[in-house]
């Protein structure tokens, strides 16, 4: 795979995605950071501001992200947008990265685990790191599965996560990059 061919789809938050652009940036890959009017963005590189009705196209109930993972979500027009901004990086990526926590009901803690739902549904290949367990995950029909150095395989994926990046969260994105890049 070159470099050049390569898309992260992101969306500039702080944590997890600005780290996912970082090591995009150092590597010498293209990024496109969905975000929305009004939304703190941490990274300004590859910014593209989606429209009223490009944000509509990823809308989605919230009763039904609540029923799915199984929690309650603000019902504000900021998480909203929030997750349909998330849609637009899962529909773009042909592969899912996320740095976050694996909850006992198998989803992902937080909105990020939206797009890990959102993943599973559209049947991408999704890896997480978890930073509780301090390891890599994939999804497969059986549930989650360990795994160890996984390696970008596809030119488009996806990278988001938690707002929370922990010390392990940024180590494991930089060595994901390193073992798919260097």
């Amino acid at each position: 795979m070159k470099r050049e061919d390569c898309i992260l789809y992101s969306g500039a938050a702080q944590g997890a995605e600005a780290a996912f652009g970082a090591e995009a940036e150092r590597c010498g890959i293209e990024e496109v950071n969905f975000t929305f009017e009004g939304h703190k963005d941490a990274r300004r590189r590859g910014i593209r501001v989606l429209t009223s009705l490009e944000l509509q196209h990823g809308d989605v109930s919230l009763a039904y992200v609540s029923k799915l993972m199984h929690r309650r979500y603000a019902d504000t027009v900021l998480f909203k947008k929030v997750l349909q901004s998330i849609w637009h990086q899962v529909n773009n990526g042909h592969e899912i990265w996320v740095v976050g926590t694996i909850q006992p009901d198998d989803t992902v803690k937080g909105g990020t685990g939206w797009g890990a739902e959102f993943a599973k549904l559209c049947n991408k290949p999704l890896t997480v790191f978890d930073q509780a367990r301090n390891g890599w995950w994939r999804w497969s029909s059986k549930g989650w599965v360990e795994i160890a150095d996984p390696v970008i395989e596809q030119a488009h994926f996806a990278g988001t996560g938690t707002r929370f990046l922990k010390e392990n969260g940024l180590s494991a994105i930089h060595a994901l990059f390193a073992r798919s890049f260097d």
